[in-house]
């Protein structure tokens, strides 16, 4: 008897202890209050405006809507286990990979407003065609137009070897030559070389006859020597305002990030720094299948100040239309390169004489590809060392700059 007395009181001493230490106690939730509330501090908790690649919210008001926005964008991260690539064989891009998923991300974003629009959102039963055939271009097999392999080896065509870590502008043109091999997408590339935007460029890629190929347009950019100058912040604001925007190519030091906002004097990023398995989306009629579709989207944003931005940076628009390009055009006059002297960037007419190109490249005609059936960098980042935030602990790459 004695002994079921203790029993039972040890018993009882247990379920006190639990409610007062255990991961939903009494004790914890003290803390959480005292230390916050574990709500992600993705978008501030104040009366202000948001911006999503051209869509203002209001923070308070609208937040799930805005992660629900955010949610449906295409996050694309370093992944392991992926078929070996390079002399070296690495099956991981972690470590050297993250401004290549940056421009993943943002020609995703491309493709998505293209063929889905807007107003489209994602959702995980989501099954629709269209936005399948959009992720299964970024997976990372060899046989999809835009995996970590085609564009690491397209790199190597400017003398970048598989796992260098690559600037904005090298993935700029990396991205322009790829499209070219995908029909279905419909899309052009345009790169403004020297800040400056060519219209004689623009016009003799994108018009064919009086139909207009849609124009992906990526402007690089150096805004400073170590730190971005501040008079052009009002401008990169005004671009990630605009309905055409498609966010930037850029991040911080040490980082590459995919900027898709603002709010205040914070930008709002996508981060690739997350290390992730590789798979395959399929036709998500399996719950393996879903459970990786999911790994392609992150509901909730990071903030950084403009101050704390690389000055090495692209800003990237969509133009689906000869007369959304005209649009815009006129807003690059009248609403951004007005905000700051000297301007973000200039428009052209015409190209000056002698000007050095990507369009006098001698690309490669990409051998040993399995496609689908029918279907001058002087940036100041560098490589870095982390750990996965998925518990991948191993860590490559360099510790310093690298010279592009």
């Amino acid at each position: 008897m004695l002994v079921g007395l203790s029993d039972q009181l040890a018993r009882i001493m247990e379920s006190v202890f639990e409610a007062y230490l255990g991961p939903d106690s009494v004790l914890a939730s003290a803390v959480g209050q005292a230390v916050g509330s574990g709500e992600p501090e993705d978008i501030p908790r104040r009366n202000t405006d948001v911006w999503v690649l051209g869509r203002r919210f209001n923070a308070i008001q609208e937040l799930e809507l805005i992660r629900r926005d955010i949610q449906s964008r295409l996050w694309c991260t370093y992944r392991h286990g992926f078929s070996p690539l390079g002399e070296v064989q690495l099956t991981s891009d972690k470590g050297w990979g993250c401004m290549l998923r940056c421009g993943q991300m943002v020609l995703a974003q491309a493709l998505i407003e293209l063929h889905l629009g807007r107003d489209w959102f994602w959702t995980p039963e989501c099954r629709d065609s269209t936005y399948l055939k959009i992720v299964h271009r970024f997976e990372d097999v060899r046989k999809s137009y835009y995996s970590i392999h085609q564009i690491a080896l397209m790199g190597e065509s400017q003398n970048k070897a598989v796992g260098e870590w690559l600037g904005p502008n090298t993935v700029a043109q990396i991205l322009k030559k790829l499209v070219c091999f995908d029909d279905w997408s419909s899309l052009a590339v345009h790169v403004a070389m020297d800040s400056t935007v060519v219209l004689d460029d623009v016009y003799s890629l994108c018009r064919e006859g009086d139909s207009w190929k849609p124009l992906l347009l990526i402007i690089p950019l150096r805004l400073g020597i170590t730190d971005i100058n501040p008079l052009y912040v009002p401008a990169l604001k005004r671009c990630l305002e605009l309905d055409s925007s498609c966010g930037m190519i850029g991040g911080r030091p040490n980082q590459a990030l995919y900027f898709l906002g603002y709010v205040d004097d914070e930008v709002l990023y996508l981060d690739p720094h997350t290390t992730q398995r590789t798979g395959m989306v399929g036709q998500k009629t399996e719950a393996g299948e879903q459970e990786y579709d999911e790994t392609y989207h992150q509901k909730h944003a990071a903030r950084l100040s403009f101050s704390a931005m690389d000055p090495s940076l692209a800003v990237c628009f969509l133009c689906k239309t000869s007369d959304s390009f005209e649009t815009l055009l006129a807003k690059f006059r009248e609403e951004v390169l007005s905000l700051c002297s000297p301007a973000l960037f200039e428009i052209s007419q015409t190209r000056a004489v002698d000007w050095d190109t990507a369009e006098d490249i001698d690309w490669p005609t990409m051998p040993d590809i399995d496609w689908p059936a029918g279907t001058s960098d002087s940036d100041s980042f560098a490589l870095f060392e982390e750990t996965g935030r998925d518990g991948d602990a191993g860590s490559s790459g360099g510790s310093g700059k690298k010279t592009q």
